[in-house]
């Protein structure tokens, strides 16, 4: 089974070349958050969680659904990590979720993708951001082939900057940016609600047909790339820049 939690679509389509290669399910975190769905997840053989870098590491929304949900004990597990730039010391936590959940740790990839943060980095236009994809896929489709021949994935160097960032980094990442009060949208705004339909932790609602926005934002950039008019705004740090979402 192949899970993935995707804001604009990076993940998603690692985790759908990962399945077409391996042969396996494919399953919608995303889907299963906004449900508020911790029902036992049932797999066979293996678990590859397709997930994107939040702060070097994996974002904390999914690392505690993984923890809340039951699965299988003693199933092998594959991480694969999209990012703008690398993962960090990403691996060492999840070695960790995998002790604490009783998975066999089978490694973390690591993906370069299209940058999406649009909250605090430029991201590409559409030329650059269907190069950086096209470059990408002959790591996804070597790591999808480990996975399907069931063999790990091999340890990266990690160096004292990478465990640096994941350690000290990202919880400061989360306490002083995570947060959704920048967000509003303009008089461009169609009040066609998808930015709702798109948030994973229900954190936005639409009063008098506008998006509002709640304290339970993860930044996973959904609401603000998705919108069809470009209408929603981070403050003043995405204006003028294009929108990216990854739709192949």
């Amino acid at each position: 089974m192949v899970l993935y939690f995707s804001g604009t679509g990076n993940s998603r389509y690692i985790a759908k070349r990962i399945a077409d290669i391996s042969g396996d399910e494919i399953v919608s975190i995303n889907d299963k958050i906004k449900k508020q769905d911790f029902s036992k997840v049932e797999a066979d053989t293996r678990l590859v969680f397709a997930v994107p870098t939040y702060a070097w590491r994996i974002p904390k929304t999914v690392e505690q659904w993984i923890q809340r949900v039951d699965f299988p004990q003693e199933i092998k597990a594959w991480f694969v990590m999209t990012c703008g730039d690398e993962i960090g010391n990403a691996p060492k936590y999840i070695k960790r979720l995998c002790e604490g959940k009783h998975f066999l740790y089978m490694g973390t990839g690591q993906v370069v993708m299209p940058e999406n943060y649009i909250a605090m980095f430029a991201v590409p236009k559409p030329a650059t951001a269907q190069k950086i994809i096209r470059n990408a896929e002959p790591e996804i489709d070597r790591i999808a082939g480990l996975i399907a021949e069931e063999k790990p994935i091999p340890d990266r160097k990690v160096s004292a900057v990478d465990r640096m960032k994941s350690s000290v980094v990202n919880p400061a990442f989360y306490r002083l940016f995570v947060k959704a009060d920048a967000f509003f949208a303009n008089d461009a705004c169609m009040g066609c609600g998808l930015c709702v339909k798109k948030c994973p932790l229900n954190n936005v609602e639409l009063k008098d047909k506008k998006p509002v926005w709640g304290k339970q934002c993860t930044h996973c950039m959904a609401c603000i790339s998705y919108c069809p008019v470009q209408a929603i705004e981070y403050g003043k740090k995405s204006a003028g820049k294009p929108r990216y979402r990854c739709e192949l």
